[in-house]
């Protein structure tokens, strides 16, 4: 009850100290690149693109900065949280969906049947199956556990406080990351579910991957600048008083 008490008030500290603009974007991109994650861009053999891709590496870019001003603990936290609300979200989405009702786009078919497929379709998406749910909850956790972990130990040996500093702990922790999560969800969804062989999972996770590090990377400037106002204006020092005091 100590230990349980103790994390919860490590919570509210944390939350009150990490910029609600931030926690906000964090969650947003979450809940809507797993919406996302179900249509395809490019799909071949060996390579699939999905749109989730254009909006997982702000997630990403926001737990780098997390971490570079409250720790590898705190990142891991507001990661939880995220997950936590995706997970309420797609709850939601489901139950709604079970509702009776049309969406807008059933009443622009010409064919009544034709706008039942496109309801049944719209609804699919938004009420995903649990296994892509679930799938998608640990590979984030797992993935955030890693690049936080990462993030931190670089920077530790690299980050002297410059841009420089940033890229280096940033990028390489987001390449490991990503990685991660993209295999762990190839492996539990895509090859259980979807018939994937270990060939495609290892390819598409790789190619992935490189996407979204490319796009933090040109995005990386905006994330330490966000970072180095935070340590400029002494944003969150609560909370790191409170960690230094029960360390």
């Amino acid at each position: 009850m100590n230990t349980l008490k103790k994390e919860m008030e490590d919570y509210r500290i944390l939350l009150r100290s990490v910029p609600s603009m931030v926690i906000s974007v964090f969650i947003l991109s979450v809940v809507c690149m797993n919406l996302m994650a179900s249509r395809e861009l490019y799909r071949s053999d060996y390579f699939c693109i999905n749109s989730g891709l254009a909006l997982s590496w702000i997630s990403f870019l926001c737990m780098d900065c997390i971490c570079k001003r409250f720790g590898a603990k705190a990142s891991v936290k507001i990661s939880l949280v995220a997950i936590i609300v995706n997970v309420i979200s797609v709850i939601i989405f489901k139950l709604l969906v079970m509702t009776p009702g049309h969406w807008a786009a059933y009443y622009s078919a010409q064919d009544p049947s034709v706008g039942e497929y496109i309801n049944a379709g719209i609804d699919a998406t938004f009420g995903s199956a649990w296994y892509v749910v679930m799938g998608s909850a640990i590979a984030m956790l797992l993935s955030s556990i890693v690049n936080s972990t990462l993030n931190q130990l670089i920077g530790k040996l690299a980050d002297h406080g410059g841009y420089k500093g940033f890229a280096s702990r940033s990028l390489v922790s987001t390449c490991v990351a990503q990685w991660v999560d993209n295999f762990v969800f190839s492996a539990m969804v895509s090859h259980v579910f979807f018939g994937w062989n270990w060939t495609q999972v290892i390819i598409c996770s790789t190619t992935s991957m490189i996407i979204e590090l490319v796009l933090e990377a040109v995005f990386s400037p905006v994330g330490y600048r966000v970072s180095d106002s935070w340590t400029r204006n002494s944003v969150g020092q609560m909370y790191l008083e409170h960690i230094n005091a029960n360390a």
